[in-house]
Parts: C-alpha cells; structure tokens; sequence
C-alpha cells in the first residue's frame, strides 16, 4: 500500500512539473508574427460569437471563443493565449459592471497588459499605453453613445485602430463605420425588444465587411 501510495505520488509530482515546464515554455518562448496577417472572414465570425456570448453573459463561453481568436489571428500557444485572453475578458466585465467612466477606468489595467502580450509578439512596434487608452475609450463611446455625436464611435474605432497598426486614423474610418454600425443594430434592437437571428445576421455581415477593410488598410490592398 505504502509503495502504490509513494508511486502515486511521484507521478502526481511529475506531471506537475511537466505542466510547469509546458505552461513555461508557452509563456516565455520567443513567438513573433506579423499582426498585419490574419484570416479577416473568420476573425469577423468567432467576433459576432463573442457578441453573443458577452450579451448574453456566458462568460465561460465568451473566453473559449476569444482563446480560439487568438489562436487564428496570433498563432499563440496554449498557455499564453489563455493568460491573454484572461486579460481580455476580465477587463471586458470590469467594464461591463461599471456605472460612470472612473469604475470604467478599473478595466485599464488588464487592458495595458492585454495589449502589452500583443506589443511582445509583434512585428510592429506600437505605444501600449496609447492602444489601451483608445481601445477603452471606444469602450465608454459606446456604454455612453446618447451623450456623443453620430460618427464618434466609427472616429474612436479608427484612432484605437491607428495606434496598433501605425496608419492615420482616416484610413480605418470605413471599418470603424461598419462595426459602429453592427453595435447600432444590437443596440437598438435590444432596447426595443429583443436581437432577433435576423438582426444577428445583418451584425454579422457588418462585421465582416468591418474586419475585411480592416485587413485590406493595414497590408495597403
């Protein structure tokens, strides 16, 4: 008994450090992509998932769909996608449970390191700051859109857009109008009873348009 015990223990040690020598590996091994390089179709279409996820407050969901993008726009490994994607996903319901822009500015931690692993594997240098600052002020455009002009929110887009990429802002003003767009739909339909699949569909399409002019501003298509 006492040798099944002690056999039982070792192997429970070993897989241990089997798992720290992985998740190790995943997190510190030096990983470089260009950005700029991604399948727009199907980022567009696990984005409209994460849509209906967030909405719907599914959030173990909404995480495995958002490992799953960064996986196909980042080519991450296992462990690092998860680490990110708990940046991500944390800042978003910080966010989401916020009632003024001082609760909405507790998400900005997770975003800097969020958009911090991105700075790490990427190509192209950007100011971290800068992209977490401007992805959380499209953030609060949106949560508080009644207070803003039409065209700020597809103007926010384009500047957080602009920092990660290096491109003037005016570049990206048609795939910030498609994906304000998208939010409209949602938005509106929400408040006056209820997104229907027809109404997903049409978010959907807008979504792709949004993230295919995306991709064609960034590799100057």
């Amino acid at each position: 008994m006492k040798k099944f015990i002690f056999r039982a223990f070792l192997i429970i040690v070993s897989i241990g450090v089997l798992l720290g020598i992985w998740i190790a590996f995943d997190l510190y091994r030096p990983h470089k992509i260009d950005i700029r390089e991604f399948d727009a179709d199907e980022i567009a279409r696990l984005d409209t998932e994460m849509w209906r996820s967030y909405y719907a407050k599914e959030r173990l969901k909404m995480f495995s769909q958002l490992t799953e993008v960064l996986e196909k726009q980042y080519k991450l490994p296992f462990w690092r996608r998860q680490l990110m994607a708990f940046y991500a996903a944390k800042a978003a319901f910080v966010f989401k449970d916020g009632k003024e822009r001082t609760d909405y500015e507790k998400a900005l931690p997770d975003l800097r390191k969020f958009y911090g692993e991105i700075h790490d594997i990427s190509t192209t240098n950007f100011d971290v700051e800068k992209a977490a600052k401007l992805e959380l002020e499209w953030w609060i455009v949106h949560r508080e859109r009644k207070k803003y002009q039409e065209g700020d929110l597809a103007k926010a887009l384009a500047e957080n857009a602009a920092a990660i990429y290096n491109i003037p802002s005016e570049k990206f003003l048609e795939y910030g109008k498609y994906r304000a767009d998208a939010m409209k739909i949602r938005d509106d339909n929400a408040e006056t009873g209820g997104v229907t699949e027809e109404d997903w569909q049409k978010i959907d399409e807008l979504l792709h348009k949004s993230w295919n002019s995306l991709h064609k501003t960034i590799n100057n298509e």
